[in-house]
């Protein structure tokens, strides 16, 4: 991390440290829009982290953004601001217009498709999309849809939101569905195909998750010198001590394993590392909810405290653009794909042969 982005992410640690107040996420629950944080967000600039000097922003730097979705995991920031990141790759990449947010992207499972049909010079967009980050509150989904065996990424203004629904986390995900809506050919363009988007969401969600396990020890680390029992604090009886040195561990190894994920996409693809990045993450999130909620007792899960806010999402986010378990079996495949001459080399970045096969690897 240069200077100018640990600057960037202790800007980013205090305004969203004073706006993710305990009222705001529990209107956010309940399903209001919290629009004094998204405008805070939009007036420093941040919703705009992905976009290029050409494109109306800043930088367009990665490691920007990406230290700006781990900023809004740690402060469980009850807004789309990583989907609105992602939807302006999306729309870059197709070259299609910037979109002003908050913004969303789909679709999210692999089994989802929406298909793009041309019919006499007009263009028309059918399929459901299920459990769309914040749908309801978006001002454009940026979609990848099939045309003619190919894939094209859609630019959507008016979003058709045929259910509501949440996430573990009370976040909103919800069902879009298109029956023949009509799409202007401007909004159309070649860019990602569903691989890269599934990757690309994994990494954001990896990152999320990443600034959350943080904040777990944080909070644990505080309550264990605050609570006090037996006349001393819980914090200096050698076994909470282990559980929390075990939790430290987690988010270490969280924290190497994304950091070096979103290094690996910033110079290119990325995939093998984003791959072991959401999985290790992905497993650290289950040890070190149930250590942190060991450590807090009955607290941790009263509406009242705050830890339960990121330990919620950690459950919900881990599943989110694959869970650890299929990130893993995509590892085993490729790691045996490559095979055992050239896997070490390959591991420690010194063999380029092995490196060209990992992005077309079957998911």
């Amino acid at each position: 991390m240069n200077e100018t982005q640990r600057i960037l992410l202790e800007t980013a640690n205090r305004l969203l440290g004073d706006l993710c107040t305990r009222p705001v996420g529990d209107a956010a629950e309940q399903g209001a829009w919290p629009a004094d944080l998204w405008r805070r967000l939009e007036e420093t600039g941040f919703t705009n982290a992905a976009r290029s000097t050409a494109r109306g922003g800043e930088s367009g730097d990665i490691g920007d953004m990406y230290l700006l979705v781990k900023a809004a995991g740690a402060h469980a920031a009850p807004v789309p601001l990583a989907e609105t990141l992602l939807a302006e790759q999306m729309l870059a990449a197709a070259g299609l217009q910037a979109a002003d947010g908050p913004a969303t992207i789909g679709p999210v499972l692999r089994a989802d498709r929406m298909t793009l049909a041309r019919r006499g010079g007009r263009l028309s967009l059918s399929g459901v999309a299920r459990r769309v980050p914040w749908a309801r509150h978006a001002r454009t989904l940026v979609l990848l849809a099939e045309d003619r065996g190919t894939t094209v990424t859609v630019r959507v203004e008016q979003v058709p939101v045929e259910a509501q629904g949440w996430n573990q986390a009370r976040e909103p995900r919800d069902t879009v569905r298109f029956d023949g809506t009509e799409i202007s050919a401007d909004a159309i363009g070649n860019g990602f195909d569903f691989d890269e988007l599934y990757r690309r969401g994994a990494l954001c969600r990896t990152a999320a998750m990443a600034g959350a396990l943080e904040k777990v020890l944080a909070l644990t680390l505080r309550y264990a010198g605050e609570r006090v029992q037996f006349g001393r604090p819980i914090g200096k009886f050698q076994a909470v001590q282990q559980q929390i040195a075990v939790l430290a561990t987690h988010v270490a190894a969280s924290n190497a394993a994304a950091n070096a994920a979103i290094a690996a996409h910033a110079g290119g693809d990325g995939a093998f590392q984003i791959a072991a990045a959401k999985t290790r993450v992905g497993q650290a999130a289950g040890v070190a909810a149930g250590i942190a909620h060991q450590v807090h007792g009955a607290i941790g899960f009263t509406h009242e405290h705050e830890l339960h806010r990121s330990t919620r999402r950690l459950w919900a986010w881990r599943d989110e653009f694959g869970s650890e378990v299929e990130w893993a079996s995509w590892v085993g495949q490729t790691v045996a794909k490559i095979g055992g001459e050239v896997l070490w080399p390959f591991l420690t970045g010194r063999s380029a042969g092995a490196a060209a096969d990992v992005p077309g690897a079957e998911r």
